[in-house]
């Protein structure tokens, strides 16, 4: 939180204002803000309880005096353009609905599953398409006017999950163009565990996302659920189906060695990043890794 509001005082230029909302007392953290560099201009809101992501932001919009909104995750850094970097490309695109950023390639935390998770987040916002169709609460604006059309965020989805996904939909729906600046970056400070990784794409990602695909009747060829990424999900599926059969018949190894080869090539350039990234035994590691994603994309 200290290190979220330091890299907002950082800031060149400043924002308007800023606000803090402590979804529930939770530690505390946030008197830091009555502080820091920008205390003049910042305003704490302290909920009464815990209810989520989801309306904890959606608290924080109504109390907004700006025209434009900027939301932040309290465990990322902004660069210092990135308030410039907002402002001049709605400024400069009156026909601009919302725009999301990127994790930068430096996450904060030096394990490997921290490193591998946000540069996996980093390397699917670099490729992706510069037309969205989502939105992004850890770093992504939108215009109040737009935001407060749609009824900003779904209070409902509670725990952190895929309120700010579903908020984009619905932008998109209502004819407010998302745009994804790769540039406009933060660094990701979260620490990730295996257990936690494969938690959160179970329960919080792929299950409620699914829900969404289904809701919305869209599946758009880009981010997280591109037709490679989509492909890359068979075939781990068909992967593990072929190794469990090997116990029956030797010749489901070949069918397993040619999956595994196609997941490879499948994903080829973002173990090619990491590799030029982190390094080859970097690279290597994550191969693993990156399949459980997929696999958990499958079972949710």
């Amino acid at each position: 939180m200290r290190r979220c509001l330091d890299g907002i005082a950082a800031c060149d230029p400043l924002p308007n204002e800023v606000i803090v909302v402590a979804d529930g007392e939770s530690d505390g953290s946030w008197r830091y803000a009555e502080t820091y560099g920008l205390a003049e201009r910042t305003r704490v809101l302290v909920l009464d309880e815990t209810r989520g992501p989801g309306n904890a932001r959606n608290e924080g919009a109504r109390a907004a005096t700006s025209p434009l909104l900027l939301f932040l995750d309290a465990d990322v850094v902004p660069a210092p353009d990135v308030i410039g970097r907002v402002r001049a490309q709605f400024e400069g695109d009156p026909g601009l609905g919302a725009l999301i950023g990127s994790y930068d390639d430096a996450p904060g935390h030096g394990g490997f599953f921290s490193q591998y998770r946000n540069l996996l987040h980093h390397y699917t916002h670099q490729t992706g398409s510069r037309g969205a169709v989502t939105f992004w609460g850890a770093c992504g604006a939108v215009r109040a006017d737009a935001f407060a059309e749609v009824g900003g965020f779904d209070p409902d989805f509670g725990p952190p999950s895929v309120e700010d996904i579903d908020l984009g939909y619905r932008l998109h729906r209502a004819k407010h163009r998302i745009r994804l600046d790769p540039q406009t970056q933060v660094c990701h400070l979260k620490e990730w565990t295996l257990w936690g990784t494969l938690k959160t794409d179970l329960l919080r990602r792929a299950a409620p996302w699914t829900g969404l695909l289904l809701r919305y009747n869209r599946m758009d060829n880009d981010l997280n659920i591109s037709t490679s990424s989509r492909a890359s999900v068979l075939a781990s599926v068909a992967l593990v189906a072929a190794l469990v059969a090997s116990f029956v018949t030797p010749w489901a190894l070949a069918a397993a060695a040619a999956l595994a080869v196609s997941l490879v090539g499948l994903n080829r350039g973002f173990y090619g990043f990491l590799a030029r990234t982190k390094g080859l035994g970097f690279g290597l590691l994550a191969i693993p890794a990156h399949w459980l994603y997929f696999l958990c994309a499958a079972a949710g």
